[in-house]
C-alpha cells in the first residue's frame, strides 16, 4: 500500500498537496471543529424535546466494564493531546513559530477539547441509543469511523514522506500517528463489533450486584459463583489468551466485597471430587494398596496425573528462555546502529521489531506458564490432602500412638501445602542449565574465549551454594520437628484450656508453649542467617561474574567495546536470574523431598487389620456377636493381651450388660466387636449393622440436628421418637435455636449429660442391628439415666442386639446376659440372679452397691417405701417424670428467646476484615522491631547498592570505545580498577541490607508470637468456648509461619524492586526524556489496573485464609471420633465433606492465581509499549546527539522493565495477601482479657479461706450478652466444713455455679462471698489456687504421671506417692517401668477414664484445699471406685467445705445439705434429712424412685 502511495503521490503533482503536514492538520482540525458543533446542536435539540424519562431508560448499561473502559480510553486520548500540545508549544516557543506549527497546535487543541467532550457524553450515556441492543448511537459510530479514516491517512503520510522525501520528522508525530490510529482501532471495534456482548451484560449485570429486578436476592445468590463453573472451562482462545475469563469477578470484586459464593465452582479436571476417583485408581494399579506407595512411586503417580500441563508448561518455559536472550543478542548491533553503522536499510525498525516481538513472546509464555503451574500445584495438594485424610480413617490405633492429631493435621497444612507450592519450581533446574548455555553462546560470540572465564565463574557461584543449601536444609528439619512439637503441645493446651483455668495452671504453661517456641526460635534463627548469606551471594553473583569476565578480557587482550560490554552485561543480567532463583529452588527441592518423605512414611503406617472381624451378611445368621478363643491386644509386641482368652455367643435380640472395676478391658471388649483391636487369636464374627456411643462423647461442631442425623434423611416422625426417648425435648426448648443451635467444637456449649444424650440420639436414629453402648448413663442424672435406659433399651431398641457397659448395678437385672471383667477376661457370665449365687467377683460390685443403699435404709425406712408405691403408679400412668417437673416445664417458653437471628449463636462465622488491609496493620509490623530503627538503613543500604550497581554500568558504557578505530577515553587498567571497586561496594550494601532485613524480621515475628499468645492465655473461657480450636491454630502455623519466614522476605522485595524500577527510570530517561511522554500515562493505567484489580485479589485472600480453618477443624474432629465414624460405616460421607471443603480452599485459590495474571499481563503488554516508544524514540534522533553506548545502556535496562514492573506489583499484591497473617495475627492480640491474676493491693492472707464457708447472694449469670440469663438470683450459704450435695436435672445451672464460683464466668448481677472476701475482689490465681475441683471430664496431659499431678512442681516425690496411694493408684504406678516418670500419651488414653478421674482426685489430695468442689467427679467409675472416692474424701477432707453435683443419688445421700436447682432457680435447699422427711419434695421422690429402680424395677419392665 505505502509502494502505491508513494508512487501516487510523485507521479501525479496535482495530488502533491494531500500529503502536506498542512493540509492534513487542517482536516482534521475541521473535522473535530465539526464534530464539537454538531454535538453542541444534538445537545441544544435533546434539552428541548426529551423528558426525565427518556434519559432514565438511556442510563441503564453505564456501568459496564466496557462501558467504564472507552470513557477511560476517550479521557486518555484527550490528555495524551495536550501533553503533545504544551510539549510542542514549548518547544516551539524558543525556536520560533511557522504557518504549519500553528495549523498543529490548533489540531492537538481542538482534539484535546473533542475527546474530552467524547468522555463527558459518554459518561452521562449521551452516546448510548435507547434500543437495549445497540450500546452507541449511529452519530458516535459514524464519528469512531471518520477519526480512524483521519488517523490512518496521516500515519501513512507521515511515513511516506519519512521514506520517499528523506525528511527528518518529529518523533511526537509518530508518536501521536501511533496513539491516534490504535484509539480510532479501538472506538471502531468497540462502536460495530460488540452488540452481543452488550446485551450479555445487561443481562447479567444485576444479578452480579445481587439485586436483579424480580428482588429474589437468594435465587440471585445462588446463581452467582456458587453453582456456575468457572468461565476458565469454557474460554475461547482469546479469553485464555488475555486471563479475559477472569474480569467478571474482578468486575464483581470491584463493586462489592467479594464473599464464597461469588467465587465460581473448580471445573471438574481441577476439582478433587472429579479428579481423585481416578487418581485412586492410578495408585490402586500402580502399589496395588496405599500401604506400599514410596516416596519414589508417589513422586511418579503426581506427575502423571499432570503429565500434559507439564508438558505444555515445559514448552512454554522453553519459548520463554529463547525470547529472554533476543535483546542480549541484538543489543550489540543496536549500539553499532545508533552510531552510525547501519548493514542494511530500516535495519533500526528489523531490530526494534525483533526486540518487541521477543518481548510479546516472553510476556505471553511467562503469564501462561505460571498460570498453569499453579493449576497443577492446587491440584496436587488437593490430591494428597484427600489421601492423608483417607488415611487417617483407616489408621490402626497403634498407629495413630506414634503421631499425635497435631502432627497428622501438620502433614495436611504445611507438607501438602509445600509439595502444591513446588509445582512453581518444577522447571526451573532444566531452564537454569538452558539458560546457562544460551548466555554462554551469546557471551562466546561477543568476548570470545573470555566467556569460559564467565562459565568458570557461574560454576563457582553455583557450587558456593551446595554448603549453604546443606545448612538450610538441615535447619528446615529442625524448624519443622520443633514446629511439630509446639503445635501438638498448643493443641492439647487449646483443648485442655477449662480444666488450666479452673485449676489457675495456664501461665505454667505458657511458659511450657514459649520454651518450645525458644527452640523452634533457635532454629528459626539459624535458618533466616543462612538464608542471608544465601542473599549476599546471589545477588553479588552477576556483578562477580562480570568482573571475572572483563579482568579475562583485559588479560588476554579482547578489545572491549561498549556495545559487546552492554550485550555481556545484559546476559548477566539474564543469568541473574537462574542463579538467584537457584538456591530457592534447591532449598525448595530440598523442603518438597522431606515434605514427601513424611508423607509417604505416613501413608505407609499400618491400617487397622481388616480380617479382626468377619462380618456375615445382614440376616445370614442368628447369632449376632460370637468370639471363639479370642486374644486381642492394643500392643501387639507386649507380653501379655488386653483381652485374653475370650468366648462368647450372643443372639441376635439380646440385651448384655457388661461391668467389672476400673481398668478391667470392658471399654476394649466393645472396641474389639468394632474392629478396633488388633487380634492376636481366635475369631470374631459380627451379623448386621452397628451403632455405637463411646463413653467421652464425640459431638461434631455444626448443628444438633446434623449430629443426630449423622447423614441418614430426616425422617420427621422418627426422628421425634428419638428426641422424646433421649429426653431431649426440654433441652431443645430451652435452647434459643432448638435443635438448629450450632454447637461449639467437641460440643462445648453443651452439658455433659447433653452431648451423651445426643450420641444416643444419633445411634438410635441410625436404625442398626447391634447397639454398643460404653456406659452412656453415667453423665446423665440419675432420674434421666433411668427414663433414657428404660426407653431407648427396654423401649425404642427392646428387639435389637444391645450390648452396654455399666457401672450403675441397677442397670444389671434387666439384662439377657451378664459379663463380669476383669483383667482382661471374661471372669463370669450368666443371668443377674445365677451371678448372685457364685463368684465373688460380682458380689464385690453388687456389694459395693448395696452398700451405699444401705445408707438409704438407715433412714426412715416408711418414707422411702410409701413413696416408692406413689411413684410406681405415676410410672404406669404417664411415664412422666413426675408432678414436680411437669409444673417446671410450664416456665420453660420463657427462657425462650425470640432472636432468631444468627446473632444468638455461640459459635459465629469466623471474622474476616473487610476492605483494605488498613495502613496501621503495616506501620505496626514495620515499627515493632527495635522501633523500626533498623528501616531507614536497609533503605539505604538498598538505594546505595543499586547506585553503586548502575553507577558501574554507566562507567563501563562510558568508558569503553564503540567500535575498536575510536580512542578509549581512559586506560585499561583504570577502567577495570574503577569497575571493581564499585562492584565491591555494591556487594558489601547487600550484606548488610540482608543482615538487617532478618534481624528485624526475625525480632517482630518473636514480639508477635509472644504477644498473640499471652492475649489467648489470658482470654476469658467465653472465647474458648465460642472460638473453635482450628482458627487458633491456624494463626499459631499458617499465619506465624508467615510472620516467621515470608513476610519479611517480601516486604524487603516490595521496597527494593521499588528502588529498581527508579533506578531503571532514571537511567531511560537520562537519555530520552520524552520517554516520559509514555512513561507518564501508562504509570497512571498500571495503578489504575492495580487499584481495579486490589478489592478483589484481597478478599479472595481473605476468603482462603477463612476456608482452611474449616478443613483443619473438620480433619481434627475426624481424627479424634474416627472409632465412631467406622462403627457407623460413615467413612465414605467423611472423605466427601473433606473433598468438597478442599474444593472450597481451591476455589479462591485458583481465581486468585487468574487474577494474578491477568493484572500481570496487562502490565506487561504496557512496559513492552513503553519499551517500543523509547527504541522508536532512540532511532528517531539523529545520529551524533547521543552517545550510543549511552543509549544501548538505556535499552540494556530497558529490556528488564517489564519484569520489574511486573515484580513490583506481583510483590505489592501477594505482600498484602500476605500482611491478613499479620491482621489475623493482631486481632488475636486485641481479645478481651480476664480479670488480673493477682490484684496486689487486695490479696489475701495465706491462710484464706480458714473456715470455707460460701454465701452466695442474689447470683445471676448469663453466658454472653445476647444469651437468656442461666442461673436467675440464687441465695444461699454454703457452711464452712460442710458436705453440700447439689442435684438438678440436666442443664439447671449445677456445672454454671460451679463455673461463677471459680470467676470461669462472672456475674451479671450479685455476688459470692468465701470468708467474707468478695470473690470477685481479688486476683483470679489468688482464687483459683486456694479451691480445688474434680472436673466433670477427666483430664490427663500428655507427659509423665509425675507432672499429671504436679504441673507446677511444687510437691516432693513423697508427698506424691502419698496421694497415689490414698487415691488407689499407688500399685498400678508402682507396675509401670517408669514409676513417677511412666508416659502419658495424649488426652491420657492410654489410661482408663475411670484412672484419669483418680489421677484427677490424686491432685485433689495433694492440693489439701478448704473449698473443694466435685462435677461429676465420679460418673465414670463403677460403684465400688466411687464409694472408694466417697470414703478417702470423708477422710481426708473432713474439716472442709465439700461441693458435690453428682447423678448418683448415693453420692448426694453421704451430704449434710443438699441443694435441688431447677431450670435456674433453687427449689429446695435443706439438710437432707429433712428433705427425706418431706414426703412431698423432689429430692425425696428422686431418692425413691433410684431405690424402687434399684429393687429391680427394670427386670419387670423387661418383661412387659
Amino acid at each position: 500500500m505505502l509502494f502505491v502511495f508513494s508512487s501516487l503521490s510523485f507521479t501525479h503533482p496535482a495530488t502533491g498537496f494531500l500529503l502536506n503536514p498542512i493540509f492534513l492538520h487542517g482536516l482534521s482540525s475541521s473535522l473535530h471543529s465539526l464534530f464539537l458543533l454538531v454535538v453542541l446542536v444534538l445537545c441544544v435539540w435533546r434539552k428541548i424535546t426529551s423528558s426525565a424519562g427518556n434519559e432514565a431508560k438511556e442510563k441503564p448499561n453505564n456501568n459496564t466494564t466496557l462501558f467504564k473502559t472507552t470513557v477511560f480510553c476517550s479521557l486518555g486520548v484527550s490528555v495524551f493531546n495536550l501533553v503533545l500540545c504544551l510539549l510542542n508549544y514549548f518547544y516551539w516557543y524558543r525556536s520560533g513559530w511557522s504557518e504549519e506549527k500553528l495549523v498543529t497546535l490548533l489540531d492537538l487543541a481542538l482534539k484535546t477539547v473533542a475527546w474530552a467532550v467524547v468522555c463527558a457524553c459518554l459518561h452521562k450515556g449521551f452516546f448510548s441509543s435507547g434500543e437495549r441492543r445497540r450500546f452507541f448511537s449511529p452519530f458516535f459510530r459514524a464519528w469512531c469511523a471518520f477519526y480512524l479514516f483521519v488517523s490512518c491517512y496521516s500515519f501513512v503520510v507521515d511515513i511516506v514522506v519519512l521514506y520517499e522525501k528523506r525528511l527528518a520528522l518529529p518523533a511526537q508525530y509518530l508518536v501521536s500517528d501511533v496513539v491516534s490510529a490504535c484509539a480510532g482501532l479501538f472506538f471502531c471495534y468497540v462502536g460495530y463489533f460488540v452488540k452481543n456482548e452488550v446485551q450479555d451484560t445487561g443481562v447479567q449485570e444485576p444479578l452480579l450486584s445481587g439485586d436483579a429486578n424480580g428482588g429474589d436476592v437468594l435465587g440471585s445468590k445462588e446463581t452467582r459463583g456458587g453453582d456456575t463453573v468457572t468461565p476458565f472451562s469454557n474460554a475461547g482462545i482469546f479469553s485464555i489468551l488475555t486471563f479475559s475469563w477472569v474480569g467478571p469477578l474482578i468486575a464483581l470484586g470491584y463493586k462489592k466485597t467479594l464473599d464464597l459464593e461469588d467465587v465460581p465452582q473448580l471445573d471438574s479436571g481441577d476439582s478433587v471430587i472429579g479428579a481423585f476417583p481416578s487418581f485412586r485408581d492410578k495408585v490402586e494399579a500402580d502399589c496395588g494398596a496405599i500401604n506400599n506407595v514410596t516416596t519414589l512411586k508417589l513422586v511418579k503417580l503426581l506427575v502423571m496425573s499432570a503429565w500434559k500441563e507439564i508438558l505444555y508448561t515445559a514448552f512454554l518455559v522453553l519459548m520463554n528462555t529463547l525470547a529472554s536472550y533476543v535483546g542480549p543478542y541484538f543489543i550489540d548491533s543496536f549500539v553499532q546502529y545508533l552510531g552510525g553503522h547501519q548493514q542494511y536499510e530500516n535495519q533500526g525498525y528489523v531490530l526494534i521489531s525483533a526486540f518487541f516481538f521477543a518481548k510479546l513472546v516472553e510476556c505471553l509464555s511467562q503469564r501462561h506458564w505460571f498460570f498453569r503451574l499453579q493449576q497443577v500445584g492446587l491440584r496436587i495438594r488437593a490430591l494428597l490432602v484427600t489421601m492423608i485424610y483417607n488415611k487417617a480413617l483407616t489408621l490402626s490405633c497403634q498407629s495413630k500412638q506414634g503421631h499425635t492429631s497435631g502432627e497428622i493435621i501438620n502433614f495436611m497444612t504445611v507438607d501438602a501445602e509445600r509439595v502444591g507450592v513446588f509445582s512453581w519450581y518444577m522447571h526451573d533446574l532444566w531452564m537454569v542449565a538452558l539458560q546457562v548455555t544460551l548466555a554462554l553462546l551469546i557471551l562466546y560470540k561477543n568476548l570470545g574465549l573470555a566467556s569460559i572465564a564467565a562459565f568458570v565463574a557461574t560454576i563457582i557461584v553455583m557450587l558456593a551454594n551446595i554448603p549453604l543449601g546443606s545448612w538450610q536444609e538441615k535447619f528446615q528439619n529442625k524448624l519443622m520437628e520443633s514446629k511439630d512439637t509446639r503445635m501438638k503441645t498448643t493443641s492439647e493446651i487449646l483443648r485442655n484450656m477449662r480444666i488450666l483455668k479452673l485449676q489457675g495452671w495456664e501461665m505454667k504453661f505458657l511458659s511450657k508453649i514459649t520454651e518450645l517456641r525458644e527452640t523452634e526460635q533457635g532454629w528459626l534463627k539459624k535458618f533466616v542467617y543462612t538464608a542471608a548469606m544465601t542473599t549476599f551471594v546471589f545477588w553479588g553473583a552477576p556483578t562477580f561474574v562480570s568482573v571475572v569476565t572483563f579482568v579475562t578480557c583485559m588479560l588476554i587482550g579482547i578489545p572491549l567495546e561498549s556495545g559487546k560490554i552492554l550485550s555481556a552485561l545484559a546476559t548477566f543480567r539474564n543469568l541473574q536470574e537462574p542463579i538467584y532463583n537457584l538456591p530457592d529452588t534447591i532449598s525448595m527441592i530440598v523442603q518438597t523431598k522431606v515434605s514427601l518423605d513424611r508423607i509417604s512414611s505416613f501413608l505407609r503406617l499400618d491400617d487397622l487389620q481388616s480380617d479382626v472381624v468377619e462380618r456375615l451378611p445382614r440376616g445370614s445368621s442368628d447369632t449376632a456377636i460370637e468370639v471363639a478363643d479370642g486374644n486381642f491386644s492394643w500392643d501387639l509386641t507386649s507380653a501379655n493381651p488386653t483381652l485374653q482368652n475370650l468366648n462368647l455367643k450372643i443372639v441376635h435380640g439380646m440385651r448384655v450388660a457388661v461391668c467389672g472395676t476400673v481398668g478391667s478391658g470392658k471399654s476394649t471388649l466393645l472396641s474389639c466387636v468394632l474392629g478396633e483391636v488388633p487380634k492376636i487369636s481366635g475369631v470374631l464374627k459380627v451379623c448386621g449393622t452397628k451403632a455405637y456411643v463411646p463413653q467421652s462423647p464425640w459431638i461434631q461442631s455444626g448443628k444438633i440436628e446434623d449430629n443426630i442425623l449423622f447423614g441418614k434423611n430426616m425422617d420427621r416422625e422418627r426422628y421425634e421418637k428419638v428426641l422424646e426417648a433421649c429426653s431431649l425435648k426440654k433441652d431443645l426448648e430451652i435452647l434459643s435455636f432448638g435443635d438448629q443451635t450450632v454447637i461449639g467444637e467437641r460440643g462445648i456449649n453443651l452439658s455433659g449429660g447433653q452431648k451423651q444424650r445426643i450420641q444416643i440420639a444419633r445411634a438410635l436414629y441410625q436404625d442398626a442391628d447391634i447397639y454398643l453402648f460404653d456406659d452412656p448413663f453415667s453423665a446423665v442424672d440419675a432420674h434421666t439415666g433411668s427414663h433414657l435406659f428404660k426407653e431407648c433399651l427396654l423401649g425404642h431398641l427392646r428387639s435389637k442386639t444391645v450390648v452396654y457397659v455399666t457401672h450403675q448395678v441397677e442397670f444389671l437385672p434387666a439384662a439377657d446376659l451378664i459379663l463380669v471383667m476383669k483383667d482382661g477376661k471374661i471372669t463370669q457370665c450368666g443371668k443377674y440372679n445365677d451371678l448372685l449365687n457364685s463368684g465373688a467377683d460380682f458380689m464385690e460390685l453388687v456389694g459395693a452397691h448395696n452398700k451405699a443403699l444401705s445408707t438409704l435404709d438407715s433412714m426412715d425406712g416408711a418414707t422411702v417405701s410409701t413413696e416408692i408405691s406413689t411413684l410406681e403408679q405415676d410410672e404406669n400412668v404417664s411415664g412422666s417424670p413426675g408432678v414436680k417437673e411437669n409444673g417446671a416445664s410450664k416456665d420453660v417458653p420463657n427462657c425462650k428467646t425470640d432472636d432468631k437471628s444468627e446473632q444468638g449463636q455461640l459459635v459465629q462465622e469466623e471474622e474476616r476484615e473487610k476492605g483494605r488491609v488498613g495502613f496501621a496493620v503495616y506501620w505496626k509490623y514495620i515499627t515493632m522491631a527495635y522501633g523500626g530503627a533498623l528501616v531507614p538503613f536497609i533503605l539505604l543500604a538498598q538505594t546505595l547498592f543499586q547506585v553503586l550497581q548502575i553507577g558501574s554500568n554507566y562507567w563501563m558504557a562510558w568508558a569503553t570505545p564503540i567500535s575498536p578505530d575510536v580512542e578509549p577515553p581512559v586506560g585499561g587498567r583504570t577502567l577495570i580498577e574503577v569497575y571493581v571497586a564499585l562492584a565491591i561496594g555494591s556487594s558489601f550494601c547487600i550484606l548488610i541490607r540482608a543482615l538487617l532485613l532478618v534481624t528485624a524480621g526475625y525480632k517482630t515475628a518473636t514480639i508477635l508470637f509472644n504477644k498473640m499468645h499471652f492475649c489467648i492465655f489470658r482470654a476469658p473461657m467465653s472465647f474458648f468456648d465460642s472460638t473453635p480450636s482450628g482458627r487458633i491454630l491456624n494463626r499459631a502455623s499458617t499465619d506465624q509461619s508467615a510472620v516467621d519466614t515470608d513476610i519479611p522476605y517480601l516486604i524487603g522485595s516490595a521496597a527494593f524492586t521499588i528502588i529498581q524500577l527508579l533506578g531503571i527510570i532514571a537511567v531511560m530517561s537520562q537519555v530520552a526524556w520524552q520517554v516520559f511522554i509514555v512513561f507518564i500515562p501508562v504509570i497512571a493505567v498500571s495503578i489504575c489496573y492495580q487499584q481495579y484489580y486490589i478489592p478483589s485479589a484481597r478478599e479472595l485472600s481473605r476468603i482462603v485464609g477463612v476456608c482452611k480453618a474449616p478443613i483443619i477443624q473438620h480433619f481434627s474432629e475426624t481424627i479424634s471420633g474416627t472409632s465412631t465414624i467406622r462403627s457407623f460405616d460413615q467413612q465414605s460421607r467423611f472423605q466427601e465433606t473433606n473433598m468438597k471443603l478442599t474444593d472450597g480452599y481451591s476455589r479462591p485459590k485458583f481465581n486468585i492465581a487468574g487474577a494474578m495474571e491477568w493484572l500481570c499481563f496487562r502490565l506487561d503488554m504496557l512496559s513492552a509499549i513503553t519499551f517500543a516508544f523509547s527504541l522508536i524514540f532512540l532511532i528517531s534522533i539523529p545520529t551524533g546527539i547521543i552517545d550510543p553506548g549511552i543509549a544501548g545502556l538505556a535499552v540494556t535496562y530497558g529490556l528488564n522493565l517489564n519484569m520489574i514492573q511486573a515484580w513490583v506489583i506481583w510483590t505489592l499484591c501477594n505482600l498484602e495477601n500476605k500482611i491478613i497473617s499479620v491482621e489475623r495475627i493482631l486481632q488475636y492480640t486485641s481479645i478481651p482479657s480476664e480479670p488480673p491474676l493477682v490484684i496486689e493491693e487486695s490479696q489475701p492472707d495465706p491462710s484464706w479461706p480458714s473456715h470455707g464457708e460460701v454465701d452466695i447472694q442474689d447470683l445471676q449469670v448469663r453466658y454472653a450478652p445476647h444469651l437468656p440469663l442461666v442461673l436467675r438470683g440464687l441465695t444461699c450459704t454454703f457452711r464452712g466444713g460442710l458436705k453440700t450435695g447439689i442435684v438438678g436435672r440436666t442443664g439447671s445451672g449445677k456445672t454454671t455455679l460451679i463455673q461463677t464460683l471459680f470467676r470461669i464466668v462472672e456475674p451479671t448481677a450479685g455476688q459470692i462471698m468465701i470468708d467474707s472476701i468478695n470473690i470477685s475482689s481479688i486476683g483470679l490465681h489468688d482464687l483459683r489456687s486456694r479451691l480445688s475441683i474434680i472436673p466433670q471430664d477427666p483430664t490427663m496431659f500428655e507427659g509423665t504421671v509425675r507432672n499429671n499431678l504436679d504441673p507446677l512442681e511444687e510437691y516432693t516425690d513423697e508427698q506424691i506417692w502419698e496421694a497415689l496411694d490414698k487415691c488407689q493408684l499407688g500399685d498400678e504406678v508402682r507396675k509401670k517401668e517408669g514409676k513417677l516418670d511412666s508416659t502419658v500419651s495424649e488426652n491420657g488414653e492410654n489410661w482408663s477414664m475411670g484412672q484419669r478421674q483418680l489421677v484427677c482426685l490424686g491432685r485433689v489430695l495433694l492440693k489439701k484445699s478448704k473449698v473443694l468442689v466435685l462435677d461429676e467427679a465420679t460418673a465414670s467409675v463403677d460403684t465400688a471406685t466411687d464409694n472408694l472416692i466417697q470414703q478417702t474424701l470423708r477422710e481426708h477432707f473432713s474439716d472442709s467445705t465439700v461441693i458435690i453435683i453428682a447423678h448418683r443419688i448415693t453420692s448426694v445421700l453421704d451430704s449434710d445439705m443438699v441443694l435441688l436447682l431447677s431450670q435456674g432457680l433453687i427449689e429446695e435447699y435443706n439438710s437432707r434429712t429433712k428433705l427425706l422427711e418431706n414426703k412431698s419434695s423432689s429430692f425425696a421422690q428422686l431418692v425413691a424412685e433410684y431405690t424402687m429402680r434399684s429393687n429391680s424395677s427394670f427386670e419387670k419392665s423387661s418383661g412387659h
